[in-house]
C-alpha cells in the first residue's frame, strides 16, 4: 500500500468516525488546513520531476476531492442528526392550548399606596407601622383628642371588650403610629404611615374600613413653610402634572396647631371633573405643625423640636387620578370592576419609569 492509499484510508475512517460538527472540522482543518496532511504533500509537488510531479499531482488532487466530498456528507449527515435531536429536546405540543392572559390584577388602593411611597420615599421618608387594634390613649389621649371629643362616641369608633381598665378599639385614623414610633425612638423623625382605619359610617363617600397615608416630619426650626412645599411637590407628582394649583384653609384637628385643610384647583364644567384647572376647589386632605401636646405626650421638648404631619385618604385619592365614582365598589369583590380599574402585576410605580 503507497503513502497515498495509506493517508486516504486513514483519512476517510477519521472523517467517518466523527460523531459532532466540532469533530468533524477538526477532521477538515487536520487535512485540508495550511497545516493538514493533504496540503504537507501538496508541497513536495515542487521537488519531483516533471512527469512525476504530473502523476502525483493528479492522485493528490484525485484525493482532495474525495476528501472534500466526504467532508460534505457528513456535515450534512451531522446537521440532520442535530437538527433531529434539537427539534425533539426543543418540541413544543401545538396541540395545548394557548396560555391564558394573567387574570391578577393590582388592586387600585395597592397601587395608589405603592405610588404615594414611591414620591414621599423620595423626599426622605421611610415607611412606619402599627397594629390595626389600639389603646384608647394611643388612638385619642397621646393625641391631645379630649374625653368630650365627638369623635370617641360609640358613634363612630368601633370599641372592643378588652380585659383590664383600658379600652381598646379598631383605630380611626393612623396617627397613633406617629406615638408608637416617636415613643420607640429620638427625633428627628421623617415617615409614613399607611395603613387599614375605622370608622362608623357608609354612604357613596365613607366606608366603615378605609385607608389612610400619615406623613410625619419632627426636626428642629421646620416651620409651615416646609409643610406647604413639601404638599405641593406631592401633589404635582401624584398627579403628574406641571402645575397644580394648592389652597391651604384654616381648619382645627387636635393634634396640630395651626391646622389646615388642603384644597387643590379643579373644574367642573360639563360635569366632567379635571384637576389642576378652572376655578373651583377640591379638598384632598388636612394638615398642621405638631400640637406641643403631642411631642410633650412623647417626651420630647416642644422647645427644641417642632414638626409637621399631614394625612390622606387613599381611597379619595384614587377616585380623584383614575375616575372612581362610588367608594364603595373598592370592597365589593366584583372581579369585573378589578379588571377594569385595576393594574397589570409588573406596573410598579417609580419616579423613574413613571407612577
Amino acid at each position: 500500500m503507497t503513502e497515498l492509499d495509506l493517508l486516504r484510508q486513514e483519512a476517510l475512517a477519521a472523517i467517518t468516525a466523527c460523531e459532532t460538527s466540532a469533530a468533524l472540522e477538526e477532521q477538515r482543518v487536520a487535512l485540508l488546513g495550511k497545516k493538514g496532511k493533504l496540503t504537507e504533500a501538496l508541497k513536495t509537488l515542487g521537488g519531483l520531476e516533471a512527469e512525476a510531479r504530473k502523476l502525483v499531482g493528479a492522485s493528490l488532487n484525485q484525493l482532495k476531492q474525495e476528501i472534500s466530498e466526504a467532508l460534505d456528507a457528513k456535515k450534512l449527515a451531522l446537521s440532520s442528526a442535530e437538527l433531529e435531536a434539537r427539534l425533539k429536546l426543543e418540541a413544543i405540543d401545538v396541540t395545548q392550548p394557548a396560555r391564558p392572559k394573567p387574570a391578577g390584577k393590582i388592586h387600585p388602593v395597592t397601587q395608589v399606596i405603592e405610588e404615594i411611597t414611591a414620591i414621599l420615599a423620595d423626599m426622605g421618608f421611610v415607611v412606619a407601622e402599627g397594629p390595626d387594634i389600639e389603646s384608647d390613649d394611643m388612638n385619642f389621649d397621646a393625641l391631645n383628642i379630649p374625653a368630650s371629643h365627638p369623635a370617641r362616641q360609640m358613634h363612630d369608633t368601633f370599641y372592643l371588650q378588652g380585659e383590664g381598665d383600658g379600652k381598646t378599639l379598631l383605630r380611626t385614623h393612623t396617627s397613633p403610629v406617629q406615638i408608637r414610633t416617636m415613643r420607640a425612638g429620638k427625633p428627628p423623625f421623617r415617615f409614613i404611615a399607611p395603613g387599614s382605619t375605622y370608622r362608623c359610617d357608609s354612604d357613596i363617600t365613607h366606608t366603615p374600613m378605609f385607608h389612610q397615608i400619615e406623613g410625619f416630619a419632627i426636626d428642629k426650626n421646620i416651620h409651615m413653610g416646609h409643610l406647604k412645599g413639601c404638599i405641593q411637590e406631592f401633589l404635582k407628582a401624584f398627579f403628574e402634572l406641571d402645575e397644580v394649583p394648592v389652597r391651604f384653609r384654616p381648619s382645627f384637628f387636635p393634634f396640630t396647631e395651626p391646622s389646615a385643610e388642603v384644597d387643590i384647583g379643579c373644574t367642573r364644567e360639563g360635569g366632567k371633573l379635571e384637576i389642576g384647572a378652572g376655578k373651583d376647589w377640591l379638598e384632598v386632605m388636612g394638615c398642621g405643625m405638631v400640637h406641643p401636646n403631642v411631642l410633650t405626650n412623647c417626651g420630647i421638648d416642644p422647645s427644641q423640636w417642632q414638626g409637621f404631619a399631614f394625612g390622606m385618604g387613599v381611597e379619595r385619592l384614587a377616585m380623584l387620578k383614575y375616575g372612581i365614582p362610588d367608594l364603595r365598589t373598592f370592597f365589593e369583590s366584583d372581579v369585573r370592576w378589578l379588571e377594569h380599574y385595576g393594574f397589570d402585576a409588573l406596573a410598579v410605580p417609580s419616579l423613574v419609569a413613571g407612577l
